[in-house]
């Protein structure tokens, strides 16, 4: 999310001066309209109009002053007219209104002398603080805008008078609501009607990027006209008409816009769509309207979902709003299936929170897309998020944008590459766009609650004379963030990040109004006798690992975490259970705002995408903090070593589990062989990532999570490796044939092995060169048995070629069309010549195996899968994804189908195998080095964990390593500086101590070698390559 900046890096100097206080006389009473602030260069609107200017000047009696602005929606000219003065500070303004939040050096924080009374009193008036009424953005704990709310409070501003019980009162539109809890001033209206303009204004240009050029190219965006009268014209007779008289694009299909949310937002987008000729449909029809070759084009269609229509129990009962909101937890979303894929632009108004489901997830993106591409053109190829949650109900909506720059589009890291990306608007300014209308409606609600702050100065402690000025008081009491120098109770929480942002800018506990703090001093503890300072530990990212990871720091009382995260949303989810973690909102492309936050920490975690880390680096290095993250050590990270040493500091990568756990417990386990004078003679190694054995009855016995391309590409790569004295090499042709099956890791779990690249280089990682004294180095990959087989025939099939074209009509004629690539002969289309065509490439014993492969993957004519529907899969489901419209290579088309066919469902939980066999022998022996002997030991280290309800086992055995090399930097148990990896001995040891206290402990075994006893892994991979070679 992008992050509006507040302040410089660090602190604003602390004036000591005494607060002035206007010389006590007469006073009449004031309103000042404040400018916004200038770097927000598309905010022109303004709480009140030279309408209601003019009526409190004339009926209220107040005096109004107007802070010039040329950008404003109303110049000062027609305040002037209406009665205003300009003023350029507004000082003797008793209450100060503006839209978003004022500019730090413009908030007036001095009291002002009481208005006089209607009697004329004649006595010197009393102070009275100030009121400020603005969208503060402060009530969420907005960590950038900690520093405007510590103007309000007391404890922040020792020199104020009064003990700071002068200073003004907060009032924070957004929290303006009636008894019901419904907003009653906003703009939520004009967000709609401006979101779905600029909405189809992206659409238009996604509809040129399918080479399709759509009437609503025409459309206005809301800036461009003076009013919304034009724009509404401009809608109708234009774009309405052009569509009435030509129709929409054929090849785009009925044209379908889907509308959520119940409020004012969704109210606005049904209002502007209502200027073009729309015809109103129900979820039930979206199937028939967007399939039926004769629906209407002239039209375009709208449906308006509510959460009935697509949240449903987990249980199947149907949807029930009490229900709903008492246990949202129990409720998950259809939207992806039921509505989204037939849409051609999503209107998104509908809130959300972090304990409710989302309306779509990543996950259900790549389903509602592979769903959309077999509809035709342009399904779901552009959304208009209104409602802005960075990562919320849309949980692929990365980003908020601007009027300068409405939309981009979007591909998350899950989303399989066949399928295209989402053009995504979600400006979050949107009613700026329609100044002028904005700020009538605007004014005209909040006049009422004005008038009684207003009030509160004429008379104050006056009785409400009616119920509506009771309502209206008490909703400005429910909106007062801040009075008299203190939070209100319902606030009392914003302590908690105003510490952080305190401590973040180098400011200590008990001198919150010290002067500017220098990098070299920020995040220094206060020393209160008998008073310990917590550890600061600062994790930039809330991803997949961070769960585990956040746990497991906050288990100590003395550590405090701060979660940053460019979503508020998650970082609150990630730290709402602990006392001792906050979450923070964060622009991690702001290199000042991250360097604040660093600045205040002891320890950095980066867990974000793996090319921000050297900068994260570089700022760890300037401010002498130390850093770590679970990425292997880039050539940029490497760079920086020299640096972090001259900085005292530590750059700890690798720690998570490959790399991670794989080097701690090969590392501990070869020094303690070498401790007992052992040599080295053979390292064998195997890691593997897969779905648990129960959900893996499935092709392959394998799952993606995403693109499968890269599997299928690497059945292709070569592979290097030492075994039994003699360097060996599988030529890529040859890697899915020359595999290794039932590698004997487990007595229960049953795998095959693949050769994993270049095992060599690994001898210097782990001590073992020169190369001439070890016999065996191997680095190998787990998979279930008969992954290579199957693989292997689709590769003979032709199904992993990519260095041709085929173009079928149908996923069932993939196959056929991939063997006459294959076999350089036309395949006729009938089951006896694809059977034929088929059994020519895949060997006998494999055949009934294929065949059945092949038609769960739906990819071969019903005809030929008859035989076998019934015994394979009885829920055989055709849908697949769309087609390419062009010639397309058959490993993207079959990579296509398999992110399709074999994702990972929910719930399904993983499994994490690493293992190690080290053999060794006793130093200094005299027996040949390629043959196994008696006096040999064999060694073994492993471990094997499968996922819990709570995490997968991939996340805790990457985010617990990284929590376990934290918390001993912290405690200073790491002496390495610069950039370093788990080899340090104080590290791995450590780490491996606590993951056995985690319940993820290495298992560590000894047994006799030689060729009489049990056979071992280097055995059998050496066994089985004797095989291979005398076969071949």
């Amino acid at each position: 999310m992008s992050v509006l900046r507040r302040s410089p890096l660090t602190l604003r100097p602390f004036s000591r001066r005494a607060y002035h206080a206007t010389p006590t006389r007469h006073a009449k009473l004031t309103i000042g309209i404040r400018r916004e602030d200038p770097a927000r260069i598309w905010e022109r609107r303004c709480p009140l109009t030279p309408d209601a200017v003019h009526e409190l000047v004339e009926k209220d009696g107040v005096e109004v002053l107007v802070q010039p602005c040329e950008r404003r929606v109303f110049t000062s000219n027609d305040f002037i007219k209406a009665g205003a003065k300009l003023h350029s500070t507004l000082q003797p303004a008793h209450v100060i209104v503006g839209i978003k939040e004022t500019p730090l050096p413009e908030v007036l924080t001095t009291p002002l002398p009481a208005p006089a009374s209607p009697a004329g009193d004649s006595a010197q008036s009393p102070l009275v603080p100030r009121t400020q009424v603005m969208f503060s953005h402060t009530v969420k704990g907005q960590l950038y805008n900690m520093e405007l709310l510590s103007k309000f409070l007391a404890s922040e501003n020792r020199s104020a008078p009064e003990n700071g019980s002068l200073l003004p009162r907060l009032i924070d539109y957004e929290l303006l609501t009636d008894e019901d809890g419904k907003r009653t001033v906003g703009f939520g209206w004009f967000a709609g009607v401006a979101g779905a303009l600029e909405a189809l204004c992206a659409m238009a240009h996604a509809h040129l990027e399918l080479g399709v050029a759509s009437p609503f190219l025409y459309t206005p965006r809301p800036h461009t006209e003076p009013s919304l009268a034009s724009i509404r014209s401009i809608l109708r007779d234009v774009v309405g008409a052009r569509i009435v008289s030509d129709g929409t694009p054929k090849s785009l299909g009925p044209l379908v816009i889907g509308v959520t949310g119940t409020g004012k937002v969704a109210e606005g987008c049904l209002a502007i769509l209502e200027d073009l000729p729309i015809q109103k449909i129900t979820i039930d029809q979206l199937h028939n309207v967007v399939t039926d070759p004769n629906t209407d084009l002239h039209k375009v269609y709208v449906v308006h979902a509510h959460p009935k229509d697509y949240f449903v129990r987990r249980d199947g009962r149907l949807f029930d709003r009490a229900d709903y909101y008492a246990h949202p937890n129990e409720y998950v979303s259809e939207f992806h299936t039921k509505i989204a894929p037939y849409l051609s632009l999503l209107l998104h108004g509908a809130g959300w929170a972090p304990a409710y489901p989302r309306l779509m997830s990543n996950d259900q993106l790549t389903t509602t897309l592979e769903i959309a591409q077999t509809l035709g053109k342009g399904r779901f190829a552009c959304v208009g998020d209104i409602s802005c949650d960075v990562e919320g109900g849309l949980e692929f909506l990365s980003r908020h944008t601007t009027l300068s720059s409405p939309f981009y589009t979007t591909r998350p890291p899950t989303l399989p590459a066949h399928l295209p990306s989402v053009t995504i608007m979600a400006v979050d300014i949107l009613p700026t766009a329609l100044p002028l209308e904005a700020s009538q409606h605007f004014s005209q609600a909040f006049l009422p609650y004005l008038r009684s702050v207003l009030a509160g100065y004429k008379e104050p402690g006056r009785e409400a004379a009616s119920e509506e000025e009771r309502k209206t008081r008490e909703a400005l009491d429910r909106a007062t963030v801040a009075s008299g120098g203190e939070l209100r109770e319902p606030f009392a929480w914003l302590r908690k990040p105003l510490g952080v942002w305190k401590e973040s800018a180098g400011l200590t506990a008990s001198s919150s109004a010290s002067a500017l703090s220098t990098p070299q001093d920020a995040g220094k503890k206060s020393a209160l006798p008998g008073v310990q300072p917590k550890k600061r530990v600062l994790m930039l990212g809330s991803g997949m690992v961070a769960p585990p990871a956040v746990a497991e720091l906050c288990r100590r009382a003395d550590v405090e975490l701060v979660v940053a995260s460019n979503s508020l949303e998650d970082a609150k989810r990630l730290t709402a259970p602990y006392a001792n973690a906050m979450p923070v909102l964060v622009d991690v492309s702001d290199p000042a705002e991250v360097e604040r936050l660093v600045a205040g920490s002891d320890v950095v975690i980066s867990l974000l995408p793996v090319p921000f880390h050297p900068s994260v680096a570089e700022l760890c290095i300037r401010n002498g903090k130390h850093l770590v993250t679970a990425s292997y050590i880039s050539p940029a990270m490497r760079e920086l070593h020299d640096r972090a040493v001259a900085a005292d500091v530590v750059l700890m990568n690798e720690i998570g589990l490959d790399p991670g756990i794989d080097h701690c417990s090969a590392l501990s386990l070869l020094e303690s062989l070498r401790a007992q004078g052992k040599d080295i003679v053979s390292f064998t190694s195997f890691c593997g990532g897969l779905p648990a054995p129960e959900y893996a009855d499935v092709p392959l016995g394998y799952k993606f999570s995403w693109s499968p391309k890269g599997v299928l590409s690497a059945a292709s790569n070569a592979a290097r490796f030492k075994l039994g004295g003699e360097e060996c090499t599988i030529d890529g042709d040859d890697l899915l044939r020359k595999y290794f099956t039932d590698v004997p890791l487990s007595n229960v779990l049953k795998f095959e092995g693949l050769a994993n690249r270049d095992s060599l280089p690994y001898g210097d990682v782990y001590g073992l060169s020169p190369l001439d004294g070890v016999r065996t180095v191997f680095r190998g990959t787990l998979r279930y048995p008969g992954f290579a087989d199957l693989m292997y025939a689709f590769k003979c099939i032709g199904l992993l070629d990519a260095s041709t074209t085929v173009n079928p009509h149908h996923w069932t004629a993939l196959v056929r069309q991939a063997l006459e690539k294959q076999l350089g002969t036309l395949v006729m289309d009938d089951p006896a010549s694809i059977r034929s065509a088929l059994f020519s490439v895949v060997p006998a014993h494999q055949r009934d195996t294929v065949l059945r492969a092949l038609h769960w993957l739906s990819i071969v004519p019903s005809s030929l899968q008859s035989e076998y529907a019934a015994s394979t899969d009885p829920t055989y489901d055709p849908s697949l994804p769309a087609l390419p419209t062009k010639p397309t290579a058959p490993i993207d088309m079959f990579a296509s189908l398999l992110a399709h066919k074999l994702r990972y469902a929910p719930g399904e939980r993983d499994l994490v195998v690493l293992s190690h066999e080290i053999v060794a022998r006793p130093k200094g022996s005299r027996l040949p080095l390629s043959q196994a002997h008696a006096e040999e030991e064999v060694h073994t280290s492993s471990l094997i964990t499968y996922g819990t309800p709570e995490a997968s086992a991939m996340s805790r055995t990457v985010g617990l390593p990284v929590a376990f090399a934290t918390l001993q930097i912290l405690d200073g148990g790491v002496s390495a500086r610069g950039v370093q990896g788990p080899t340090a001995k104080e590290v791995y040891v450590n780490v491996l101590q606590r993951l056995e206290e985690a319940g993820l402990g290495v298992k560590e075994s000894v047994r006799k070698g030689g060729l009489g006893g049990k056979e071992g892994v280097e055995q059998s991979l050496r066994r089985q390559w004797r095989t291979m070679e005398e076969i071949v």
